[in-house]
């Protein structure tokens, strides 16, 4: 059995989508300058790094992150690899060999290469799912959706995608990190922090490959 970590650091050169603050992270006691213990104040959007969102985010009246199923958070998924692709919409999803009774379906694009260091500026041309591609995933059944890049929608277009997934209950995780995993079945582990009344949550996500 394999434990992959497909979280990524929060660190304050960490991309941060336009307009939310960027990661800062502030030791404010230092045993280096006397204090008894380190202690650190934190900073940054709910939306950071790896998250999750919940059905708030996009729906007023919508569940918050302490509602969220841990069923749904954990367990058997399947990741599928789509590369040479700007969008992934139903014709694309169509295409690619998803097993029929997958619950939990993970997106690998070029997004994973953006966690690098040298691209710690947001890039607005990640690779996302069109509104039809959500269509296609909530017909399917399919309850839980990861992406590698901060958003599961198109920049500049997020709404449709996300009232689509999170009016039907899909639980979306974005800013995964897939450089170390390949196409194929994993248990996943995905549990944000418990932040009551919040409409996003960071989260601790890692794969078990059982086959290893």
């Amino acid at each position: 059995m394999t434990i992959i970590d497909v979280s990524v650091a929060l660190k304050s050169s960490l991309p941060v989508w336009p307009g939310h603050p960027e990661v800062s992270i502030e030791r404010i006691d230092d045993m280096e300058q006397g204090a008894n213990a380190n202690v650190s104040y934190l900073q940054f959007s709910a939306h950071s790094g790896t998250h999750v969102d919940a059905p708030l985010h996009f729906l007023q009246d919508g569940l918050d992150v302490t509602c969220l199923d841990l069923d749904v958070l954990i367990g058997p998924s399947f990741l599928v690899e789509a590369f040479g692709v700007n969008i992934i919409d139903d014709q694309l999803l169509d295409s690619m060999l998803i097993p029929k009774d997958t619950q939990r379906l993970l997106i690998k694009t070029s997004n994973s290469r953006l966690w690098s260091d040298s691209h710690s500026s947001f890039y607005k041309n990640f690779v996302a799912i069109s509104d039809t591609g959500a269509q296609w995933i909530v017909n399917r059944g399919i309850k839980l959706v990861g992406i590698d890049y901060l958003s599961v929608a198109p920049y500049g277009n997020t709404g449709p995608t996300h009232r689509t997934f999170l009016g039907a209950g899909v639980v979306l995780v974005e800013g995964l990190d897939f450089n170390e995993v390949d196409q194929g079945q994993y248990q996943l582990i995905c549990l944000p922090i418990k932040i009551e009344g919040c409409e996003g949550s960071p989260a601790r996500v890692v794969l078990v490959d059982n086959n290893e």
